[in-house]
């Protein structure tokens, strides 16, 4: 199993407050924002029902099922069947672990893109696969070349998560288009990880892959970011009916669903006018708009995120983002993902959660100018 990069931050982020620093954490890509005060009255009224304290079943699940196909209607078009096409998740994050159990058998190959979304290396341990990396280099925009996938590969599933963690990348419907008809052609299951669907900026708007068709596809939409119910562990898979049914048996054999008070507050944040994510994702640009600025002038290479919550910086000259990111955390008190923790495409770089007012963000920048790129390694590379 993977080490986690949180967990050596976390160590890190200690020892700065035990020398009196102020921590500023830019490490996890957990919203700071309040959850929609709908969503929240929809939880109060719950608790207060005693028909939410059973156990929740499938049945149950059906007016959350219809508020997420309302949901992407409205949002992109799809016409979606709640019944065989849509499953509430305890969180998107249980939802690729339990999906991959359900669609693969050990041994199996997996595409997964480096760099990626540590997480996803935990799921991929716990159902046995192999994995086949796809760089995602710079000058590509972070996007896969799968041409570049060698002709003996037969792989189960290719993963993607588009706008991306940790280098805030966009697609186009056009690539998933593409990489629908790919897959489709080799048997490949698209399986498309999509927290950040509404933290776009300006005039951007994220796609769906199911835009593409459903059949050979399944997306996992989050709340945790989109309407910031992080903690309350909600989601869905949407797509492939096959897939999902596959998936519903697994759940079925380990866990309930989501408490139905939890499903509810889900259903009325679903039903919210866009503004409501719209306004959420201004405050996010608001804080890139600082930060990204600040970076530069201190001479880092940073381009201006088009979605996401999150900065993905190249440091001139690194080469030990590990030790780079504990050194900073321990001598300024900036907490930091390291690239290398996202995978090995991901050295020389390191990631800023966009969780603190821009003030503060302009601080950390500040911060950061006074600490060495070049310092002798002192720490065991973390596995992605």
């Amino acid at each position: 199993m993977p080490g986690s990069v949180f967990a050596l931050m976390d160590a890190a982020k200690g020892r700065a407050r035990a020398a009196g620093l102020s921590v500023i954490d830019l490490s996890i890509g957990s919203s700071d924002q309040n959850p929609p005060e709908p969503a929240l009255e929809a939880l109060r009224e719950a608790t207060r029902d005693p028909q939410t304290y059973r156990y929740p079943l499938f049945s149950d699940t059906r007016p959350l099922r219809e508020a997420a196909a309302a949901y992407l209607g409205r949002r992109f078009g799809l016409r979606l069947d709640a019944e065989t096409e849509l499953l509430p998740l305890i969180g998107a994050q249980e939802g690729l672990a339990h999906l991959l159990l359900a669609v693969t058998d050990p041994g199996d190959t997996l595409l997964l893109p480096d760099p990626c979304y540590p997480p996803y290396l935990g799921a991929v341990a716990v159902a046995g696969l192999s994995v086949v990396t796809l760089p995602l280099p710079p000058e590509r925009g972070f996007l896969p070349d799968l041409s570049a996938v060698p002709k003996d590969i037969h792989p189960r599933a290719l993963l993607l998560n588009y706008p991306n963690n940790p280098t805030s990348a966009v697609a186009d419907a056009a690539f998933f288009r593409e990489v629908a008809e790919w897959c489709r052609a080799r048997g490949t299951l698209l399986i498309h990880d999509h927290p950040y669907a509404e933290l776009t900026f300006g005039d951007y708007r994220a796609p769906s892959a199911l835009e593409a068709g459903t059949e050979g596809v399944v997306e996992l939409h989050s709340l945790s970011k989109t309407h910031h119910l992080g903690g309350f562990r909600v989601g869905f898979a949407a797509g492939d009916r096959h897939a999902v049914a596959a998936l519903a048996r697994v759940k079925g054999a380990v866990d309930f669903h989501p408490y139905l008070g939890i499903q509810r507050a889900a259903a009325v944040a679903l039903g919210l006018p866009d503004e409501v994510s719209r306004a959420g994702a201004r405050i996010f640009e608001a804080r890139r708009d600082a930060l990204v600025p600040a970076l530069r002038e201190i001479g880092w290479e940073v381009a201006l995120p088009q979605a996401s919550m999150y900065v993905w910086a190249r440091v001139p000259g690194l080469t030990d983002s590990v030790t780079y990111a504990v050194r900073a955390a321990e001598t300024t008190g900036v907490a930091l993902s390291p690239g290398q923790a996202f995978g090995e495409q991901g050295e020389g770089f390191v990631r800023f959660a966009l969780v603190q007012p821009p003030e503060v963000l302009g601080e950390a920048a500040r911060r950061l100018a006074t600490v060495p790129v070049s310092v002798e390694p002192t720490l065991q590379p973390v596995a992605p």
